[in-house]
């Protein structure tokens, strides 16, 4: 062969090479050495981040329903208040307004690095009942990733609702259980969802990564059986992924709320964080010395993916307790109603304890319903008024909550 002929197909090798399979080099893209998270320049980083709560994912707590704890239900809700026309309406004015360009601009001159986006697969997976609208998600998404492009800021995207739900409680919006595992359709669902915004954010380099599944498996009903489900699925929606994203980090919670790690075997990826999540314990090195154990043992990171909801010198304590194990953390929650143990306390409108009342009323019938029915032009009012104070110009902000997490208002 000579060799003008063999340079030939050197070049026609490497230009298939380029156009048929992911790249796999870091190219400018965040990546893992041992246990380190290492960005384009090869320096360290340390994640400091906000959890984007109750944004494409909703909970009713974050407004202070009791019995109206899921997505689902909330919806429910409002179509009973303002009728179905009127909540399409209010949930796209509601996503639209409640993150925007300023917000990620303020989490980014606070100090913090990373942002981590909880979604709802609904939102992804076709016709949004609640918007009305085609797969809102890929909107929403797209806006909120140019801005922390803009910002120098990373987003890691968050799974929090899953087909058929992964843990069975209010938070994935389920049903009561996590049907989610052995489910051929759910699984399937789930697996092309992921393959799907990694093709769309392949390229995009302030996407840190994909966190796979929220809190998988509560810790009752048969969870020894569901266990064993767990890591075969991770397995499954990463070798999606990786059929056409090679740049970004898969990041996998345990199972029992992303507490047990037990359940991994070796790591099966080359760019892999494992995420735990601690709420409401103490502060001292044995509360995660299994998560120092398992990082030493697999020489892998770890990542603190969800805390807070506590006292400011709990919180203070143990970000501290984070920070001097060289662990990164993302803490909960960026916005929320009326509450000082968020960076930002949405205002409760006058009127909005009618909407409470409602929301926890026994609504069995439709009789039920009826007869408890919020005043219109008051439960209006209120819900005009809850869209304009979402807004960041019309919050309060905790600073108490910005310094515990060590860093200063600004």
């Amino acid at each position: 062969m000579s060799i003008l002929k063999f340079a030939i197909m050197i070049i026609a090798v490497s230009f298939f090479i380029q156009n048929n399979y992911p790249r796999s080099q870091n190219n400018g893209f965040v990546t893992v050495k041992g246990k380190k998270i290492l960005l384009p320049n090869g320096k360290e980083l340390l994640l400091k981040g906000i959890n984007i709560g109750n944004w494409l994912e909703l909970e009713g707590y974050m407004f202070k329903f009791k019995r109206a704890e899921s997505s689902r239900k909330i919806y429910e809700l409002f179509n009973e208040i303002i009728g179905p026309t009127k909540a399409a309406k209010f949930w796209n004015e509601y996503r639209k307004n409640y993150i925007t360009e300023k917000d990620i601009e303020f989490i980014k001159e606070q100090g913090f690095n990373s942002i981590r986006i909880p979604f709802d697969y609904k939102l992804f997976s076709g016709i949004d009942f609640s918007s009305k609208c085609l797969k809102p998600g890929f909107k929403l998404l797209k806006d909120v990733i140019g801005w922390c492009h803009k910002n120098k800021i990373y987003a890691i995207l968050d799974m929090h609702c899953a087909p058929g739900g992964q843990t069975g409680a209010n938070i994935d919006d389920s049903w009561g259980y996590p049907y989610l595992y052995g489910d051929k359709e759910s699984e399937e669902l789930t697996i092309k969802i992921w393959k799907e915004i990694a093709d769309r954010y392949k390229e995009e380099k302030y996407v840190l990564g994909y966190d796979l599944l929220n809190e998988p498996i509560a810790p009752y009903l048969d969870y020894e059986r569901l266990n064993r489900a767990l890591e075969p699925l991770y397995i499954r929606i990463t070798n999606a992924i990786r059929s056409v994203d090679r740049n970004h980090i898969i990041i996998i919670g345990g199972a029992q709320w992303d507490t047990n790690f037990k359940i991994f075997g070796k790591p099966f990826d080359s760019k892999i964080i494992y995420t735990f999540h601690k709420y409401w314990c103490d502060t001292s090195q044995s509360v995660i010395k299994e998560y120092l154990e398992f990082r030493d043992r697999y020489d892998v990171p770890i990542l603190l993916g969800e805390s807070g909801e506590n006292k400011m010198q709990w919180v203070d304590s143990f970000r501290r307790l984070m920070e001097e194990n060289n662990i990164g953390w993302c803490f909960w929650t960026f916005k929320r109603l009326d509450s000082d143990r968020c960076i930002v306390s949405i205002t409760q409108p006058e009127g909005y304890d009618e909407l409470i009342r409602y929301a926890d009323t026994n609504r069995q019938t439709f009789e039920e319903i009826r007869n408890a029915l919020p005043d219109r032009n008051i439960i209006e009012k209120v819900v005009s008024n809850y869209l304009k104070y979402i807004k960041l110009k019309n919050c309060h902000i905790n600073e108490k909550y910005i310094v515990a997490l060590g860093l200063k208002l600004h």
